[in-house]
């Protein structure tokens, strides 16, 4: 097999059926990535294949910054102020390194399905392939909306900020037409939660500001959330998302609660307890809040972010200094938390997303327990996430979801990006999507109706997630 033909990952005959005939050219709804809705509004070109591909200062990718390092490439080269083409040829001598990773496999797959490069990059290829690359990069084909539609995406959903005004999300909503794709914000509250932080008080004031309400207690704060939802809704907003690294579940009262974000507010050493407690009652709140507004609710948990202090503070957060967690009982925390909500009947709709694959039985098992609540697959295992973000990786998470659930109700992949060129990520995932139930078709553990499969691996392509999030409703 040749490198990334055109049945690449796709070792079986059904698999080759599925993936030509079912699978390729369907729309993509990506509903979580880290794209920048102001980057998606100006639509400014690009400058190079740096800019879009490695870094803008500490913005970009960290999948690939991490291989750098590991390849000896100094920090100048990577988020640091080296000249553009040198940034691009350290690149270039870092894939000839990286065979066996799944970043060499989405590079060069991106190079072939935006750009018509098939060469293999390496400091020999990168002359030719910069100077291809970077013309196409100059026509309107390679800006940042074309880019979108031209991926054949229909809808992207950023990560916003509970105080964010979403301004260019309201730009965006009124040029969906002309764009041909909707740009929809996900609200992600990191800032609150992370009442520990040096500047919590100042963005609790932000957040009062925006939600026009003076968050003096733990009441009031619930009341701009409210407000926040509703605001996030009226913009066409339709999920949240939460990274919880760590949880354990400690409830607290009113009163409690009051003292809790009092001191965080002022900037007092917290105790775990009280961090417990806050984080909690904080989830429950916001669970309450999607379910009542019929989203669906994201949890990433059991990430360890920010491992070397030399390099947080040198290129801040998201830059590629995490890892896998550890924490050994957050499934069984999670579950005291489910237990609490689904009594009280406000268990939202939830995909839970853990980086650790350890994880994964146990949570399908216990979100299992919680399906009930008259709808198609409530409660979903998400997509192997982040370092799981291989072939093998996807392989497993299909597995667990279909061995403890109803995989045909999988709403499938997503980005989790920064980049306008990770769409073919989609395209690897329906890959493996259909060699994994071409394995099935081979192993006669699954009918071998070619038509029936691929109805199901269409529906996890695509039609699942057009259905369960509701971004076409009315």
């Amino acid at each position: 097999m040749a490198f990334l033909d055109d049945n690449f990952l796709l070792t079986n005959a059904p698999a080759k059926t599925l993936f030509h005939q079912y699978a390729d050219g369907l729309p993509i709804i990506d509903f979580h990535c880290h794209l920048n809705p102001q980057e998606i509004y100006e639509n400014k070109p690009f400058k190079n294949m740096t800019r879009i591909w490695i870094n803008e200062g500490t913005y970009g990718d960290h999948y690939k910054w991490r291989l750098e390092r590991a390849n000896g490439v100094p920090e100048k080269l990577i988020t640091g102020d080296g000249d553009d083409y040198d940034k691009f040829l350290a690149w270039a001598d870092t894939m000839a390194q990286a065979f066996g990773n799944p970043v060499f496999e989405w590079t060069h797959l991106e190079l072939k399905r935006y750009f018509g490069i098939n060469d293999v990059l390496n400091r020999h290829t990168a002359p030719l392939i910069w100077e291809q690359a970077n013309k196409l990069l100059a026509t309107p084909a390679f800006k940042p909306r074309a880019l979108i539609k031209n991926s054949n995406v229909q809808v992207v959903c950023t990560t916003d900020d509970p105080a964010s005004d979403l301004h260019y999300h309201q730009l965006l909503k009124q040029e969906e037409a002309a764009n041909g794709f909707k740009v929809l914000s996900a609200m992600r509250p990191d800032k609150l939660v992370h009442i520990e932080a040096a500047g919590f008080g100042d963005y609790l004031r932000e957040l009062g500001q925006q939600a026009q309400i003076q968050i003096g207690s733990f009441a009031a704060l619930q009341t701009a959330l409210e407000q926040r939802f509703q605001y996030f809704a009226e913009v066409g907003g339709r999920l949240s998302d939460h990274g919880l690294d760590r949880f354990r579940f400690v409830e607290a009262s009113a009163d409690e609660l009051d003292r809790i974000l009092t001191k965080g507010v002022q900037n007092q050493p917290l105790t775990s307890k009280e961090l417990d407690q806050y984080r909690t009652m904080l989830i429950e709140t916001l669970m309450r809040l999607n379910k009542r507004f019929n989203w669906t609710m994201q949890f990433h948990v059991n990430a360890a972010r920010n491992l070397s202090l030399p390099g947080f503070k040198a290129t801040g957060a998201d830059t590629g200094y995490d890892a896998m967690g550890t924490q050994p009982d957050i499934v069984a925390e999670f579950t005291k938390l489910f237990t609490v909500m689904d009594n009280a009947g406000e268990m939202p709709k939830v995909i839970f997303y853990s980086l650790n694959p350890n994880d994964w039985l146990e949570a399908a098992t216990m979100m299992q327990s919680f399906v009930g609540q008259g709808d198609v697959q409530h409660l979903q295992l998400g997509a192997a996430w982040w370092f799981n973000d291989t072939a093998e990786g996807m392989t497993q998470q299909l597995r667990t979801y279909a061995e403890q659930s109803l995989l045909p109700h999988f709403v499938g992949m997503l980005t989790d990006s920064r980049s306008f060129l990770s769409y073919p990520r989609h395209e690897y995932f329906r890959r493996v999507l259909c060699n994994f139930y071409g394995q099935l078709i081979e192993q006669g553990r699954v009918p071998d109706d070619l038509a029936t499969i691929g109805q199901v691996v269409q529906n996890i392509s695509y039609y699942n997630a057009r259905r369960y999030f509701g971004f076409f409703d009315n």
